[in-house]
């Protein structure tokens, strides 16, 4: 009898070992990046989601730049470091001298949660993203010209995971994690010691998934435009927890995976657009009152989906987070019923980037001086995934613009590669923020190795 229980036993024990095993395969892409990619993604892709119990994990280690080594720049363009030494930088705000403020920041320190928090904070960490938040806006000054920075000096400190920067007038508006502040800005100065106004909170409840607040400011400095990611990955924790409510006063304890509009003067706030799972970069188009975002969208649904994307946002919006993407496909881990009506009022986005490929930066190439390629379009800088096999982004791209001021029927051009080593199991760095320099350079944030690269055109030979 007791060796027919130990034969049991051992039966139960191999099969859980099996299922485990089968469970915790990783899920292989079945279509290429260029397929997930530009103005319509393959169809086949969209309808096949294949939910995962156990996520995919492939996480590329950062192996750092060897001495002179540098990314790669496309034909006609040349590459140099415009600054190194910096701690997380991210995003940066050109100011009207040339002067380029970053920062410096990381997501809040708090403690973790459950099982999945401890392996997510072991994973970020070995992907360069695990360092604390320097809460600092560090100014960088190239004095002679010479296409580095000379002068490199904390411009704002004790700030709470600082990310978003606009500056309307004298003032110079700061999204921490929680709150929007407000300082006085004197050109040419190169510290504010100013305390600082708090313009309106920002929502920051527990566990605050995605922690980042980008911000534009509208052309006549009135409002502020905010990107808040949802508090998890597909509304896992409750869809109730991240609706969008907007009343006169109230504090934006439960508006996520939205953009908010934020008056200036009064501090009161309003969702702009909603259901988008992470919204990041946000840039105006030139010569125009329409605002562009890049998306992070959803994991666990197989390597193939969900496609990150940039799109268009205008006044009430509705991209589908959570329950539907890319324009109308159900997800059907929210529940079993899709809510039908708001099928119809979600908006397709315009234009795929690929899936997993964590698009973090935006802007558009107005006053960009690289050549006639790089022209009427966005460049877009790609953090990378983990949630897919094999690895994708790693890179900056550039979406060519047609007459319409649409993105064109083309596929993203590589701007700057060479991020993610050969066998994919390795990065020397990712790319996070990009901006126009005031020479018509382009400026790179790579978060992990601590560089702002800069891409210029090459010296004719």
């Amino acid at each position: 009898m007791k060796k027919n229980w130990r034969i049991a036993l051992a039966v139960i024990v191999l099969a859980l070992i099996v299922l485990g095993w089968f469970l915790s395969r990783p899920d292989v892409a079945r279509f290429t990046t260029e397929q997930l990619s530009g103005r319509v993604p393959a169809e086949a892709a969209l309808d096949a989601p294949r939910p995962e119990t156990i996520p995919t994990v492939n996480i590329a280690e950062i192996s750092g730049w060897d001495d002179g080594a540098t990314p790669i720049a496309a034909a006609g363009l040349a590459v140099n470091a415009f600054a190194d030494g910096l701690d997380h930088p991210r995003s940066m705000l050109v100011l009207p001298n040339g002067d380029v403020l970053v920062a410096e920041t990381n997501k809040p320190a708090a403690p973790t949660s459950g099982i999945t928090g401890w392996i997510m904070e072991r994973l970020m960490a070995k992907a360069g993203a695990g360092v604390p938040s320097a809460n600092r806006i560090t100014l960088l000054r190239d004095v002679d010209g010479d296409g580095r920075a000379d002068l490199k000096v904390a411009y704002l400190e004790g700030l709470n995971s600082p990310f978003g920067m606009a500056l309307v007038g004298d003032t110079l508006f700061v999204a921490n994690t929680d709150a929007i502040m407000a300082y006085p800005y004197v050109e040419d100065e190169t510290r504010i010691t100013a305390k600082g106004r708090k313009v309106a909170p920002l929502p920051a409840q527990s566990p605050n998934y995605h922690w980042t607040k980008n911000m534009v400011a509208s052309a006549d400095g009135k409002f502020l435009y905010v990107a808040v990611g949802s508090n998890s990955n597909a509304g896992e924790n409750g869809v109730e927890k991240e609706k969008c409510v907007w009343k006169k006063g109230f504090p934006p304890e439960f508006c996520r995976a939205a953009i908010l509009e934020i008056d200036v003067a009064t501090g009161a706030w309003r969702p702009w657009a909603t259901g988008l799972r992470n919204p990041v970069g946000l840039a105006w188009l030139p010569g125009t009152d329409s605002l562009w975002v890049v998306v992070n969208e959803r994991d666990q649904l197989g390597s193939d989906l969900v496609p990150d994307y940039l799109t268009d946002v205008t006044e009430g919006d509705f991209f589908g987070w959570p329950w539907y993407y890319w324009g109308g496909y159900f997800d059907k881990r929210i529940s079993d019923e899709a809510p039908s009506d708001l099928r119809q009022y979600t908006k397709r986005p315009a234009y795929a980037l690929g899936s997993h490929v964590a698009p973090l930066g935006l802007t558009f190439a107005q006053g960009a001086k690289l050549g006639d390629k790089w022209t009427n379009g966005a460049f877009i800088a790609l953090h990378g995934s983990w949630n897919r096999e094999p690895a994708a982004g790693y890179k900056v791209v550039f979406v060519k613009f047609g007459a319409a001021g649409k993105p064109a029927e083309a596929l993203p051009v590589d701007v700057l590669t060479g991020f993610l080593a050969d066998n994919g199991d390795s990065a020397h760095g990712r790319p996070t923020g990009v901006t126009i320099a005031k020479d018509g350079s382009l400026l790179v944030t790579d978060d992990v190795s601590n560089v702002i690269w800069r891409v210029s055109a090459a010296a004719a030979k």
